[in-house]
């Protein structure tokens, strides 16, 4: 089945252009779900590279587009559906046919939530921006109303493709509970010059290591956070969403002297993919499984708390991917295991691993959503892609960083 799929890109390709885009999108969903990509063993490289180097026309102009099943985020929805069907929809039509801004298309996906919605009244939420050698980001940044110079905990948070700062910050309700702790949030925001659907470029082997490219960027707001706040270097996090965590899976390896531990929601592991073909590949499960050492010195456990959450229902970033965020985390030590077992009344069943080290400490947790797809559980329904009938990940992960601290030995 895998060596038609060129054969169907171009099919999807010269729909697309005829104007017939139910029919381009159908054929593309059954693409990544199970007719194609989804359904068999990776293809060889010169097989897929084939698949997304094909010459797409910008079809910014047809502006039926949006009609092709995504819009349907407004108004009453399940959060399956707008998790699972609307996606792999974003992924295709954005990344490998459309060439039109992304901003532009998320803003008719969902309007923008309210301030009351983003931020807390008593808070402070500016816009400010980075440069350096490897780039230059927007960011925004919540400053806790409590903070008096005083060093505070802080939390870099990563949007997931299409979204935006505030997009993200109102779905997650991050400043919200930042502010019950007095931590401060920050939210670098992918550039449309970048990534077309402002998908941080995970993928990219030359976005994955330090001291280039977007860990770089990324680490390096982080650093200006700290040097124009009182910020404790102990206690700095990073998190992100679909795309968004996987590259906070980068970041955090790349960077575990200013990282104290990482939150992957419905993302993937550090180097399972290098390039666009081999990201197809992985986000369906299909992928070798990555180095467990990575860049850490060899026979040396050096452990980045690690804290993962994911659908079982996710047909964009298979759930597989969440075990291998699970697995690199845990490698080189010993654990013991506590299994919790939950539901939410009227909400969803939920499986909680608990990996403790020997002296009771708990260094890697994962939840299992059952039933949910790709969307951040326990979300607001003022931001896109989120599950609100799931545990609270906001409130999961911030418990969860604070009960760690950064090894004075790696600072």
């Amino acid at each position: 089945m895998i060596d038609s799929v060129p054969d169907d890109m171009m099919k999807a390709t010269r729909l697309t252009q005829a104007g017939r885009l139910v029919e381009a999108t159908t054929l593309l969903q059954r693409l990544l779900r199970g007719g194609g990509l989804a359904g068999g063993s990776p293809a060889r490289g010169s097989e897929r590279a084939s698949i997304v180097e094909l010459p797409f026309n910008d079809i910014a102009a047809k502006s039926n587009v949006l009609d092709v099943g995504l819009v349907t985020t407004e108004g009453p929805s399940s959060p399956d559906t707008t998790s699972q069907s609307l996606e792999p929809t974003h992924h295709v039509l954005r990344d490998l046919i459309s060439g039109r801004s992304a901003g532009v298309l998320h803003g008719l996906l969902k309007p923008s939530a309210p301030p009351s919605k983003v931020v807390p009244t008593a808070g402070r939420f500016i816009a400010q921006s980075f440069a350096n050698e490897a780039g230059s980001r927007a960011y925004k940044l919540y400053i806790p109303s409590r903070y008096s110079n005083e060093p505070r905990p802080l939390i870099v948070m990563l949007h997931g493709c299409t979204q935006t700062p505030d997009d993200f910050a109102a779905g997650t309700q991050m400043n919200f509970v930042a502010e019950e702790q007095s931590c401060f949030v920050v939210y670098p925001e992918q550039a449309v010059a970048a990534n077309s659907s402002k998908c941080w470029n995970w993928f990219k082997s030359s976005d994955q290591k330090r001291g280039q490219g977007e860990p770089a960027i990324i680490a390096g707001i982080t650093r200006q956070v700290m040097s124009d706040y009182k910020i404790d270097a102990r206690r700095i996090y990073i998190a992100g969403l679909s795309a968004g965590g996987a590259a906070a899976s980068n970041v955090a390896e790349a960077y575990p002297d200013i990282y104290a531990a990482v939150g992957v929601h419905s993302g993937l592991a550090c180097g399972v993919a290098r390039d666009l073909p081999s990201a197809f590949a992985a986000m369906q499960g299909h992928h070798p499984v990555p180095d467990p050492k990575g860049g850490r010195q060899a026979g040396v456990f050096n452990p980045l708390p690690t804290i993962v959450f994911h659908g079982d229902r996710d047909s964009t970033v298979h759930p597989r991917n969440g075990g291998e965020v699970i697995a690199r985390a845990q490698a080189g030590g010993e654990f013991k295991t506590v299994v919790e077992k939950g539901s939410l009344p009227g909400g969803r069943s939920y499986t909680r691993s608990i990996q403790r080290d020997a002296s009771g400490r708990g260094l890697v947790e994962e939840w299992i959503i059952h039933g949910a797809g790709h969307a951040w559980s326990g979300g607001s329904t003022s931001g896109s892609f989120t599950d609100p009938k799931g545990p609270d990940a906001t409130k999961e992960m911030l418990r969860f960083f604070l009960e760690h601290k950064l090894d004075s030995s790696k600072s």
